[in-house]
Order: C-alpha cells, then structure tokens, then sequence
C-alpha cells in the first residue's frame, strides 16, 4: 500500500480546543515522540505550533517528517462570516507553503471544515435533528466551500473536506449531499462518522472513490454512548477517553484498511487520537501515556503501510 501514515497533535491534548493556559507537551517532545514510533508524517495542528518558515522546516527535517495537512475551520453558511474568516485561511496556506518550499514526498493537503453552529456542537451525532440546514444556507455553504478550495489550488495545494460532528456535514447523508454537489474530496473520519451513526467499513466501499484523505480513530462506543446520554457535546466526548489506542475499541480496523488498500488509496493516513487534557494534568506522565498509544497505533498499521 502506498500510503504514508502520520500522527497529530491532537493525540497529545494540542489543537484549538486546547483549555487556555494549560500545560501541553512541546512540539520537539511530540514530534521525537512520533519519529521514535516510526511514523513519516504529521498533522499541522495549531497554526504556528510547529513553527513557521525556517524553523518549521528545520524542525520537521530533524526528525524525518513531513507535514500531512492540517485542520482549517471556516464558517461556510454564512456569507459575512465566511469572508471575514479567509484571512485565517491565508494564514494557514502560508504555513503549508513554507512546509512545501523543503521539496517533501507528498504535499500535505489542507484540511477545510465547517463550523457548525452552538446548538449542533452541544448535541454531536445528532446535528439535524437540533438545528436543521435550510436551502439557502445549504447553498451558501456549497458556494463558500467551492470558493475556499479555489483559493487552496490557487496556492499550488490539494484541497480535501472533513466532515465532522457538531457541523453541518455530519451524518452520513450529509456527506452524501455534500459530495454530490461540491467538486472537493473526502477526509475520511472513522471517529467522526461513528459519533454520527455511519459506519466507517461501508463508508469506505460508499465514498472510496472520493477520499484523498484518512483521518483514523479508534473508539470506545459504549463511552462515547454514556457521554452523549448525559447531553455531553463535543468537549466532553473529548475529555471523556472515548477515543482509544487501536484495538481497544470498536473500531473494525482490519476491514476498514483492507478496503482501503483494495480501493488503491495513495494519499496520507493520520492517526489521531483525540484527548482534551485538564488544566492541572501532570506533563509528564500525560505525555508517556500518550506516547505509548501512538506506538500501539503505529504498530497496529504495519501490514498496511
């Protein structure tokens, strides 16, 4: 198989929704800590976290990795807002660029998101039941993604869409509407699509065609279920532990990746654990736990890649 796997911050508690002021672990720790388990590439995370310019770049070579993409979160049924957000945009491609300039194996491919909106991040997995998309916004939504994968060409850049819990392409049939109206390929969340009731071993034999990009979890549905029955949105699934090493929980790995290899998938596979550390978490022992899991992952890919 010809797919490069890589790891993320957010496996490590770093990404945007970080508690402010909490201790995390630095980008050389992480970045040592993937290299040591064996993985060739790694998600932006934060922009500016893994530095810019040179010392992105210096950084990245010094352990043996290349930047897989990363996360662009963009308000797309709103028109004002969506203007308004494109600097941010901007900014992220830069970062990319620079990553780029180092002649890198594989581009990393921008990731564009949705927003969603309060109500269907507060209620994960069940997105149209709590704030349905109307046809206009629907259509701004289309038109405002068409205009940020534009812009993501235009910088010399892939685009690809994630869908996600708590946006306004969540569920499975979303996923299909969207990808029957937009030019713009599929990251593939197995975590994400379990949250919204789809199965990631069919979603891979339904969509395969379209996904140029992996984003792989594995998840603990029996947690996942309690936190969601308790009204628990998205930061709570997150500090929850409902996203596990591989193997230890339901995600049917094998079949999901032997799809995927049978569908001739040559792009980056990233492996993404998410966790949301408390405030007062003790570094150091968070830091080993996290980096323990990410050699179970890795390990649990080798037949792949």
């Amino acid at each position: 198989m010809k797919a490069t796997v890589a790891g993320a911050p957010v496996s490590y508690g770093v990404f945007e929704m970080t508690p402010e002021g909490a201790t995390t672990v630095s980008a050389d720790d992480m970045l040592g800590s993937l290299a040591d388990a064996g993985y060739g590439g790694v998600d932006l995370g934060p922009v500016g976290f893994l530095g810019r310019g040179r010392e992105l770049r210096d950084r990245l070579a010094h352990f043996d990795l290349e930047l897989a993409g990363g996360w662009v979160q963009l308000p797309l049924s709103e028109d004002e807002a969506f203007e308004a957000s494109l600097p941010s945009l901007y900014d992220a491609l830069r970062v990319f660029a620079d990553a780029a300039e180092a002649g890198p194996g594989r581009l990393p491919l921008p990731t564009l998101a949705d927003d969603g909106s309060l109500a269907r991040r507060a209620n994960p997995g069940r997105g149209s039941e709590v704030d349905s998309l109307e046809q206009g916004a629907w259509d701004r939504l289309i038109a405002n993604t068409e205009r940020a994968a534009e812009i993501v060409r235009s910088a010399g850049f892939e685009p690809t869409f994630h869908h996600h819990a708590g946006t306004f392409v969540e569920s499975p049939d979303e996923i299909d509407r969207f990808l029957a109206d937009v030019g713009v390929d599929l990251t593939l969340d197995t975590g994400h699509l379990l949250i919204a009731g789809g199965d990631p071993v069919d979603a891979v034999s339904r969509w395969g065609s379209r996904i140029n990009h992996l984003h792989l979890k594995d998840v603990d549905r029996a947690e996942l279920a309690r936190v969601l029955a308790t009204g628990g949105g998205m930061a709570e699934v997150w500090m929850s532990g409902a996203f596990v090493a591989f193997g230890q929980g339901d995600l049917d790995l094998e079949s999901v990746m032997t799809t995927v290899e049978a569908n001739g998938f040559d792009g980056w596979v990233v492996v993404e654990q998410d966790v949301l550390n408390a405030p007062d978490v003790a570094i150091d022992a968070f830091r080993a736990s996290r980096g323990s899991d990410q050699q179970t992952n890795r390990a649990a890919l080798r037949r792949w890649a």
